[in-house]
């Protein structure tokens, strides 16, 4: 329905969940460990059609990373979304967990200036927090989320959502994550999490989101 775009020069059991108390929220999680045994300053136009995780996988594995299988799934990922909670408490990014994937929430107004595509020079310090698990933990697939709300043409909302999206991946490429684990995608305003018909609901919905899936 919308296009997906890919980073140029990329090449194209079952687990059973139990329940835990997160760390730094007090909230109940799933804990799959407890039940499992450059891109440089690329521009828009030098993005091509999106190459399916498939072909990020198979890249990837080919490079030598290896994938992950059985009990580690869940084990990586839970030590992944632990660094990220403990990295990036206090900075307004939510971290979601669901299953075994996880879902970095980067509101737009912390992200970027109004109606702007540039990474705000205030927030490079979180970045580089994101950048640190990531290199770290290098078994995922990073796919980058655009989302706007609903004010302005739908083609300008799609623009800027893709524009900000990449804007992202590009800064967190040149922290030295690798380019062949990205996938970028703009939504524009199809995809709200909130009313548009508020200020506050409007806000909510100007996002970048960042999706990491392990690598199996």
């Amino acid at each position: 329905m919308k296009t997906r775009t890919v980073i140029a020069m990329m090449v194209a059991g079952a687990l059973t969940a139990a329940c835990s108390t997160d760390p730094y929220t007090g909230q109940q999680k799933i804990s799959n460990t407890a039940g499992g045994a450059g891109i440089g300053a690329l521009a828009g136009a030098a993005l091509g059609t999106l190459a399916g995780g498939d072909d990020r996988r198979n890249a990837l594995i080919g490079a030598g990373v290896g994938a992950l299988a059985g009990g580690l799934v869940g084990a990586k990922m839970d030590q992944n979304e632990a660094e990220l909670r403990a990295q990036l408490q206090g900075t307004g990014v939510s971290v979601t967990r669901v299953g075994n994937q996880i879902m970095l929430n980067m509101p737009s107004d912390i992200t970027f200036g109004v109606d702007q595509d540039a990474v705000r020079a205030d927030f490079y310090p979180v970045l580089n927090s994101v950048a640190l698990v990531l290199r770290k933990y290098n078994q995922t697939l990073v796919d980058v989320y655009g989302h706007t709300d609903s004010t302005g043409s739908d083609q300008h909302n799609y623009d800027l959502s893709q524009r900000r999206a990449l804007s992202v991946a590009n800064y967190l490429s040149g922290q030295g994550v690798d380019q062949r684990r990205f996938a970028v995608s703009g939504f524009g305003k199809t995809r709200p999490i909130a009313s548009n018909g508020t200020a506050d609901g409007r806000a909510k919905n100007r996002r970048v989101e960042i999706q990491l899936s392990p690598l199996t």
